[in-house]
Order: C-alpha cells, then sequence, then structure tokens
C-alpha cells in the first residue's frame, strides 16, 4: 500500500478514531508492511513484544497454551489488531498468533507504539477500552459464543452505579443506631446485642447482594452481534442481542456527570427494537467500535451477496465451484457439573426461575406475586402448624412429667398425642403447597424460533397448549397494572394473531419479553427473505445462463441482419 492506501486503512479502525489527518499520515509513515504464508508463526508465547500488529489482509488464530493444552482465543480477520497488551504493560507475549492463509500485516515498531501512546491523548483510552475487554473476556469465556466468535468490547456499569446503589444500605446505619438506642431503653443489653447481630448480617448480605447484581450485567460487542446480559441469581437470567447486519443506528446520552466521569449510556436501534448500554464507561469508544463492525457486516454481506451470485451462475453453466475453506469445530469445552441445592434438585434446575433459556427457546413464567397468590393459604396454614408444633414442644419441655416420647413401665412407648396430630395435619397442606407450587411453574409462556407458545398444565391433570408461528404475529403490546406492577416491573403482553390475541400474563420485564418475541419474528423472516433471495438469485443466474449459452447465436443473428440488403 502506498501512504494515501495506508491512511485510508487507519481511518476506518476504530482506534485511530478522533486523531487528525496530520495524526494519522504520521503513523502512516511509520508503519511497513509485513507478510506471512499460511501456517506462519507470527510471534511465539513467551516471547519479548516488539511490535504492535494491524491485519491488512488475511487471517490469524491466536492461541496460548496452558498446562500443556493448547487453548484457541480469538480468530482475527481483516481490520482487526494485536499485541497491543504486551507493550502496554511491557510483559512478554500471552499467546502465540499464527497465520491461518496468506496474511499482510501493518506493523508498528515498539518505539514508534510507545511514543504514540503516551503523546497522544485520545489514543490511549481507546486502547484502554480494548485491552480492558480482551482481558475481562479471557477471565470470563463465555460458553455461548461461537468457535468464530470474537468479544471486541466487553464493560460492566460504571462503578458509580454500584455506589449510588450502596448508599442506601450504608445510610441504613445512621437509621439503626437510632433503633438500637431505642431498643437499649426498652430491652437488656442482650437483645440489643443480638438485634446488632442480625442487622449486620442482614446488611453484609445485602451488600454483597448489590454487588453481585451489579457485576452480573454485561454489554458486550463482538464481530457478529451486540449482547446485554442481565442475570438476578436464581430469579432472572436474560441474553438480548442482535445481529450487526439489523442495527439500524447507535446513539450516545450522556448527563453532566457522566461527561466528567466518562460514562454514558449507547443507545443501538434495531429493527426490533432498542439495545441499551447503561453507564458503560468510554460510550464514544464503544459506540465508535459498534459502527466500525456494523460497516464491515454491511461490506462483508455484499461480499457474500456477490460470490453467491457468482457460484449460483457457475452452477447453471455447469462450472466447477472453487473449494471454501471449512468453518472451524466448534472447540467450546462442555462445562463441568454445577454443584446444586438439594431442594433445586428435587424441584428441577430452572423450577422457580421466571425467565431461562433452553437451546433456542426462552421460557417465561408467571411473577412470584402469582406464585404468593396461589400458595399463600396453605402456606400460612404450614406456618401455623409449625408454630402450634413449636409452641407444644417447649410446653413439654418445661413440664417434667411429660416428653414428646415417653417409655412406658411395662415396655414400649408412647407419643404425645397433640404433637403427632399436628406432625400428621401438616401432610396434607404440604402436599397442597406442592401442588400449587408445581402447578404455577408448569404455567409458562415459550418463546421458539418459529413460534409462540402458552402452556398451562395442570398436575396429574389436563395440559392445554396454544401456540401461533411468529410469522402469524401482526403486532404486540404490553401493559403493566397497578402500583405492584409498575414498582416490580411486571405485567402482561398481548400478541395479535389474525383476529385473536394471545396473552402472556403477569410475566417480569413486559418489555423485555415483547422485544424477544418481535426479536424473534424478525429473525423468522429474514430467514424467510433469505430463502426467497436465494430463488430469486436462482432465477436470474438462470437467465443469465440462458444468454450466455445462446450469445453466439444472437450474435450470428446480428451479423446476419447488418448484412442482409436494407431493401429486403
Amino acid at each position: 500500500m502506498d501512504i494515501f492506501a495506508r491512511l485510508e486503512f487507519l481511518k476506518k479502525i476504530h482506534l485511530f478514531h478522533g486523531l487528525s489527518d496530520a495524526e494519522l499520515q504520521s503513523i502512516a509513515e511509520k508503519v511497513e508492511e509485513k507478510t506471512y504464508s499460511a501456517g506462519s508463526v507470527i510471534f511465539q508465547q513467551g516471547t519479548e513484544a516488539e511490535s504492535f500488529f494491524l491485519i491488512s489482509s488475511g487471517k490469524v488464530r491466536i492461541v496460548r497454551q496452558t498446562q500443556g493444552k493448547e487453548e484457541q482465543l480469538a480468530i482475527l480477520v481483516n481490520g482487526d489488531y494485536f499485541g497491543e497488551m504486551a507493550l502496554v504493560s511491557k510483559r512478554r507475549r500471552s499467546a502465540t498468533v499464527i497465520a491461518m492463509i496468506d496474511t499482510t500485516m501493518v506493523v508498528l515498531k515498539r518505539q514508534d507504539f510507545e511514543e504514540l501512546y503516551k503523546s497522544n491523548t485520545k489514543l490511549k483510552p481507546n486502547l484502554e477500552v480494548v485491552i480492558r475487554s480482551r482481558l475481562l473476556a479471557r477471565t470470563l469465556r463465555f460458553k455461548w459464543l461461537r468457535p468464530d466468535e470474537v468479544v471486541y468490547f466487553l464493560a460492566r456499569k460504571h462503578p458509580i452505579i454500584l455506589l449510588q446503589k450502596l448508599l442506601l444500605p450504608l445510610f441504613s446505619v445512621a437509621a439503626m443506631f437510632v433503633f438500637l438506642y431505642v431498643v437499649s431503653l426498652i430491652f437488656s443489653p442482650v437483645v440489643v446485642l443480638y438485634t446488632a447481630v442480625i442487622y449486620l448480617v442482614l446488611l453484609v448480605l445485602w451488600i454483597a447482594w448489590l454487588i453481585l447484581d451489579w457485576g452480573n450485567d454485561y454489554y458486550i460487542v463482538t464481530n457478529q452481534r451486540v449482547v446485554w446480559l442481565e442475570k438476578v441469581i436464581g430469579i432472572y437470567d436474560s441474553r438480548q442481542e442482535s445481529p450487526l447486519s439489523t442495527i439500524l443506528s447507535v446513539g450516545i446520552e450522556t448527563d453532566q456527570l457522566g461527561r466528567i466521569l466518562d460514562y454514558g449510556n449507547v443507545i443501538v436501534r434495531t429493527f426490533v427494537g432498542r439495545v441499551p448500554f447503561s453507564h458503560v464507561t468510554h460510550p464514544n469508544q464503544a459506540a465508535r467500535m459498534i459502527e466500525e463492525y456494523w460497516q464491515r457486516t454491511k461490506d462483508f454481506a455484499m461480499g457474500a451477496e456477490k460470490e453467491e451470485m457468482k457460484d449460483a451462475i457457475r452452477r447453471r453453466l455447469g462450472i466447477p465451484i472453487p473449494s471454501k475453506p471449512m468453518p472451524a469445530a466448534d472447540q467450546t469445552a462442555v462445562p463441568a457439573p454445577k454443584r446444586t441445592l438439594l431442594i433445586t434438585r428435587l424441584l428441577g434446575e430452572n423450577r422457580l426461575k421466571l425467565r431461562y433459556e433452553e437451546g433456542d427457546n426462552v421460557i417465561y413464567r408467571k411473577h412470584w406475586f402469582v406464585l404468593i397468590a396461589q400458595t399463600g393459604i396453605p402456606a400460612l396454614f404450614i406456618l401455623g402448624i409449625i408454630g402450634v408444633f413449636i409452641a407444644r414442644l417447649i410446653q413439654l419441655a418445661r413440664s417434667p412429667e411429660s416428653a414428646l416420647i415417653q417409655v412406658l413401665p411395662g415396655g414400649g412407648f408412647s407419643v404425645d398425642t397433640l404433637a403427632i396430630s399436628l406432625l400428621i395435619g401438616i401432610v396434607p397442606f404440604i402436599g397442597w403447597f406442592l401442588y400449587e407450587l408445581v402447578d404455577w411453574s408448569n404455567d409458562i409462556f415459550l418463546v421458539a424460533s418459529d413460534q409462540i407458545i402458552d402452556i398451562d398444565k395442570k398436575p396429574f391433570g389436563t395440559e392445554e397448549r396454544r401456540a401461533a408461528p411468529l410469522e402469524n404475529i401482526l403486532g404486540t403490546e404490553y401493559e403493566r397494572v397497578g402500583i405492584l406492577g409498575n414498582i416490580f416491573n411486571y405485567g402482561t403482553v398481548y400478541i395479535l394473531v389474525g383476529g385473536t390475541k394471545l396473552a402472556f400474563e403477569d410475566v417480569i420485564y413486559p418489555a423485555m419479553v415483547q422485544s424477544d418475541i418481535d426479536r424473534r419474528r424478525m429473525a423468522r423472516k429474514a430467514k424467510q427473505d433469505e430463502a426467497r433471495s436465494a430463488t430469486e438469485r436462482e432465477r436470474m443466474a438462470e437467465w443469465l445462463a440462458t444468454y450466455h449459452g445462446n450469445v453466439e447465436e444472437f450474435r450470428r443473428e446480428q451479423e446476419k441482419a447488418e448484412k442482409k440488403p436494407k431493401s429486403e
């Protein structure tokens, strides 16, 4: 590449976003091109870091040796870069990079890279975002990533959001001191001590919960999609995503504090709604990354369409189609079996979850308030019987003449009649409680890749199943009713199918349910559109092949017509 081609190449890479033309030209003058043949090792794990690499054309594989085993970290292609982590941290290479095909690199030497990193204030945050994302991605190793999928951006919410959530439990400490003072005026010091210990335990659990909840939300940009992971342990598990090809626009929203601390919201608008990256650090860099890979996807789709058209024409003309490299086998490690609680093993891992995923299916249940309403009466009876049973045990313990189990003088033993009656009497209420629990759990709403299903199954009874193909859905809407519905964010999603409506009732995060349905509907539509495009492509190829097969005949007829006297 000449200097102008290098300059255009650098402008397309988000890493250099914000640099002036003069700064980019200075970089373009310092870089040099190197070519590596397929199978060549570009650098080895454990060696000194000497250069920063940008891929001009080709493909490389990044692998790491861990405990004698080779682990594939990523596959990088045109426009990607690598080698910056060791240069910034001044460490040896943490992985080996191998050229998969003949590859051309634009290489910046270490001295020039370090000078650029120190002197350019706009390049530094770009690199920091990349390095932080890659380190976090290597630590988490998401199992749902495809073998050829590379994480380019990965972030949590800004720490200031966690601090804001922690203010309430911290302020509650002052209120607790006042409460303890009041308790000390009425009760003994032992009661005050027990109250303080219970509060401290609850406070620690509360803070730990807030930290875990903050740390379980991730915003991800890969070379194929944008993803928002949201998880509430044991309650909610969501992965909202959109392919890069469905993006319509990328926007940024910040407030004054966000501009000072460099955080904000990145709003990705797609055909089916929004994927919000809320309160992420360096929002401008994140938005630029999404835009770059979005443009890459469009360029790739256009190139792929041209190749498909060429292959269709080759088939019609009987020309052999050039072989294409097979996709890499899925090397995703099988996760180790998780340890589960006894109640989880008895009821099922997902029995109490309000949202979870099984393969391509997203499954919702009604909110826990519905469960409480169904199990409330038997639960009150169970708690009441347990309370009476405990009171009876205390009464028996205080009476020297009585005991729960008494040994009779002539042999044998007797059991306290009231206590055993209570134990027997609690059994039907436990059965009632479990019946209502299973009944609530069996009432599910399922969003599959091709249809939506509402299943209502009675334990030991009938099963009612209502389904509708995704392509028949005319529209969706949701509503949250009442104070509780708005506070705890649950409601009903209505799906219009023909002249009827299906209702996903009392589901948590109804906007998310609506988004799941619309996203699957658009994916289904895109698949059908692709099938129609393939049919149209074959039809056009048939026309072109027919023309190609008769071009000589047309040429002869044209020549004959030109030679024919005008009088004729």
